[in-house]
């Protein structure tokens, strides 16, 4: 036992001044954890469809630019456009979940009271009026530190308009049509060719 127990504690006075070392080489190493506790919070607050769960970690004057174009200001106009997307009765989605990743590091600005992050996101989303489809994202987040609490001051999502999922689907739909407009087009004539003959 005290062979294992001498190996154990070299290992410790090995490892304890590296990771003294890596929090020193790193003044935001505390903030980071917390923004990354933010994050995730986020993420869980979507794919529970919790509104206030989300609006808990936003500043009351939050700006949020949402994957259609939309910008919600404050924390009573992200709650309505929530409402409208996926809760009202003339909503858009049944519901939303999204698997978000971290791109590199935030940022800090302003005395390290301002941080900057952006990553990607795999959405899935499950419409009213069609059925479900996946789009791939990105998101930037802008947070601030007011008090001791880091909260979210200005979030944009975006896509790419050129490619992405939907468009691929409207560009099979369209050689459908075609294909099935072609091959209409080509029964239709070789009847009127037999009407003709007889």
């Amino acid at each position: 036992m005290q062979p294992l127990l001498r190996i154990l504690f070299s290992l410790l006075l090995v490892v304890a001044p590296v990771t003294a070392a890596a929090a020193e080489s790193d003044p935001h190493a505390a903030d980071r954890q917390a923004l990354i506790k933010l994050f995730r919070e986020m993420e869980a607050a979507i794919n529970a469809q919790d509104v206030e769960r989300m609006i808990a970690q936003m500043h009351p004057q939050v700006t949020v630019t949402w994957l259609n174009g939309e910008v919600s200001r404050g924390h009573d106009e992200v709650r309505a456009y929530y409402d409208k997307m996926v809760r009202g009765e003339k909503r858009i989605l049944d519901r939303y979940l999204t698997t978000a990743k971290l791109g590199k590091p935030a940022r800090f600005f302003g005395n390290g009271e301002v941080a900057v992050a952006d990553g990607t996101m795999k959405d899935e989303f499950f419409p009213v009026a069609r059925g479900p489809f996946s789009l791939d994202s990105n998101w930037t987040s802008t947070s601030a530190k007011v008090g001791d609490r880091w909260q979210v001051v200005s979030m944009h999502l975006s896509s790419n308009v050129f490619t992405n999922s939907l468009l691929a689907e409207a560009e099979r739909a369209i050689w459908y049509v075609g294909a099935g407009a072609g091959i209409g087009g080509l029964l239709l004539g070789w009847l009127l060719g037999r009407r003709r003959r007889s």
